[in-house]
């Protein structure tokens, strides 16, 4: 992908996000979701913040350069995606929860390697792989449902 395409994903998916983030809010509980959306923005910044510090991974191409994490994933996609999965699973116990936790990372993965290899968005080093992301972005989700529902 050349560097205005790239460029022009990471906005068109950034405004997407956006665009989507005002129905998952605005719902009956709005004070519970915008509390697990912000804990969850947190800890992915932070989380990714650490992950680039180490090395593990790297974002060539990012619409705030000044930063090591790649800001409209972590605060804005990520957490998204995380608001909804927890929407959909509120009510369903843990089984059907974890099975529900892969139409999210699944798609998630993908796109993270494919963006790997064919773009210059992203970089994995030090032995880091999709399938360390498919783990991190699995549990990070599972353990926030965990939480959620010990809140509830």
């Amino acid at each position: 992908m050349k560097e205005k395409g790239e460029y022009f994903f990471l906005v068109i998916t950034t405004i997407t996000g956006l665009t989507l983030l005002p129905f998952a809010i605005f719902k009956r509980l709005f004070k519970d979701w915008i509390i697990v959306y912000l804990v969850s923005a947190t800890e992915n910044f932070l989380t990714d913040e650490y992950l680039t510090s180490r090395g593990f991974l790297s974002y060539n191409k990012k619409l705030f350069p000044w930063l090591k994490g790649h800001l409209p994933f972590d605060l804005i996609l990520f957490p998204l995606l995380i608001l909804y999965y927890n929407q959909w699973t509120l009510n369903n116990k843990p089984v059907g929860a974890f099975l529900k936790l892969f139409p999210f990372a699944i798609p998630l993965i993908l796109i993270e390697a494919v963006a790997e290899k064919k773009t210059n968005l992203i970089s994995w080093k030090k032995g880091w792989s999709w399938y360390h992301s498919l783990l991190c972005r699995t549990f990070i989700a599972f353990i926030k449902m965990i939480n959620n529902r010990r809140g509830s």
